[in-house]
């Protein structure tokens, strides 16, 4: 029976997939992803061999009528991001709504997520907790979405480069410094690093790693919402 599964994968560790990922990916008939070249290693990494079609923000709508006319042929599906859950902040949103309009069972396959990861030790106070993800790259869009982010009342998430994180953090120290923060920095790699603190504390610890070319990674920030007091010494 033609499926589509949406399977998330490590966001580092190789070991963190899961036995059911793997058992999907080495059963379906093709692994569509949004680089091959990584899910080669992960495939790899696993001894299988499926074959696999490039899937990515870029050409996901061309993409998504390819697979959906595979699905059509009756073959079993799967899509991976680089890493973590597609849709966040990855491409596969389209792709799976696409694939659910033509009548074809999406069904997810849990797996690791930079967003989840992170909450788990942030120690966070927040019950409810928006998901931002990437902000904008253009500085005073960024800093105004920012700010209506710290106005909502909610604790929230971000992802960010090594090439804007200590803006991201100029940025939030200026606008709110009282909020409580925590940092996952390549989070289940080698190099694994966590900061707590508020956003000035965390500001100059990057910009101590920063004199020493230290900021490297992909970065998920935690911000509490404002009516937390909790409060963590880096």
């Amino acid at each position: 029976m033609a499926v589509l599964y949406i399977i998330g994968t490590p966001i580092g560790n190789l070991g963190d997939i899961s036995f059911r990922a793997v058992e999907i990916l080495k059963t379906v008939d093709l692994v569509a992803c949004e680089d091959t070249r990584q899910t080669l290693k992960l495939l790899n990494h696993l001894g299988i061999k499926t074959k696999m079609l490039s899937c990515r923000a870029q050409n996901e709508e061309f993409a998504a009528g390819k697979i959906i006319t595979l699905l059509k042929e009756g073959k079993t599906i799967a899509y991976t991001s680089d890493a973590g859950t597609p849709g966040l902040s990855d491409p596969g949103v389209r792709l799976a709504r696409k694939a659910a309009e033509a009548g074809y069972e999406v069904i997810p396959i849990p797996g690791p997520s930079a967003f989840a990861a992170l909450l788990s030790v942030s120690g966070g106070p927040d019950k409810s907790i928006l998901f931002e993800g990437f902000l904008s790259t253009k500085p005073g869009r960024r800093k105004n979405r920012l700010r209506e982010l710290l106005d909502t009342g909610f604790g929230f998430v971000l992802y960010e480069s090594p090439f804007r994180v200590i803006k991201l953090f100029e940025d939030l120290a200026d606008l709110d410094n009282s909020r409580y923060v925590c940092v996952g920095r390549e989070m289940t790699k080698v190099h694994e690093e966590y900061l707590r603190g508020s956003a000035e504390e965390i500001l100059e610890i990057l910009r101590d790693k920063a004199k020493k070319s230290e900021v490297r990674g992909e970065f998920s920030v935690f911000v509490s919402s404002k009516k937390s007091n909790y409060h963590v010494k880096c």
